[in-house]
């Protein structure tokens, strides 16, 4: 599969030319995780996965109208703000992929979702912004080629708060996501950066590189990144 990223940056005020579009990844320029910019529509996708309904992920929240986009648009739940969007809580199996949506920890206020998308005997999964993903579907992960999740924060631990009912939400730190996922893949690709890495990206690649280790690759995606699984 060849996967595109067409945004690496987080909900911040900063950018830099190649980490200025808000998040995105395009599939074999066919299939499109993630609408951070409307612009990506112009790669004409057959069909829309957004893991969850922030206006980094999905720019019609922060419109005051409603849009209408005329192919298929799936999430984990729906929206006012369009009009087709269908709730996807099983396979979607097509034209020789099956995307496979796996509920995420991330928000109080939005149901988030990653998803393993499977084609020729090849696994990408996808987190979009992650806390925690719970123990009964780490099966699911199992033997994956690539991850592609976010780098909101370097510090272990991330940003994460609890409710009073002890209900996480916020960003796993980049450490916190190596340790994890390294236990299923030997390649994770990073994006969704926050302003700890825009601000310097040289010391900021350069960390996330020192977390490295001898079967793991860990790869630092910008705008318009192109990768082979």
């Amino acid at each position: 599969m060849l996967v595109k990223i067409l945004g690496t940056r987080g909900e911040i005020k900063i950018s830099k030319s190649r980490h200025h579009n808000h998040s995105g990844i395009l599939v074999d320029k066919t299939i499109l995780f993630d609408v951070g910019e409307k612009k990506y529509l112009n790669y004409y996708p057959k069909c829309i996965f957004i893991t969850h309904l922030h206006p980094d992920h999905a720019f019609f929240v922060a419109g005051k109208e409603t849009v209408e986009i005329n192919i298929p648009v799936f999430a984990m739940e729906k929206t006012r703000k369009i009009k087709n969007i269908k709730i996807l809580s099983e396979p979607f199996i097509q034209n020789g992929y099956k995307i496979t949506p796996i509920p995420t920890i991330h928000s109080l206020k939005v149901k988030s979702q990653g998803y393993l998308i499977e084609k020729n005997n090849k696994k990408i999964f996808y987190t979009g912004d992650i806390v925690a993903i719970e123990t009964r579907f780490h099966q699911q992960l199992k033997k994956i080629d690539a991850v592609i999740t976010e780098a909101s924060f370097f510090r272990k631990g991330g940003v994460v708060r609890k409710n009073n009912s002890g209900q996480r939400f916020g960003h796993a730190g980049v450490p916190d996501l190596v340790e994890f996922f390294k236990r299923f893949t030997h390649r994770i690709i990073f994006t969704h950066f926050g302003t700890w890495f825009i601000k310097d990206i040289k010391t900021g690649k350069e960390k996330i590189k020192s977390l490295e280790e001898k079967n793991l690759k860990l790869e630092i995606a910008h705008d318009g990144s192109e990768y082979t699984v």
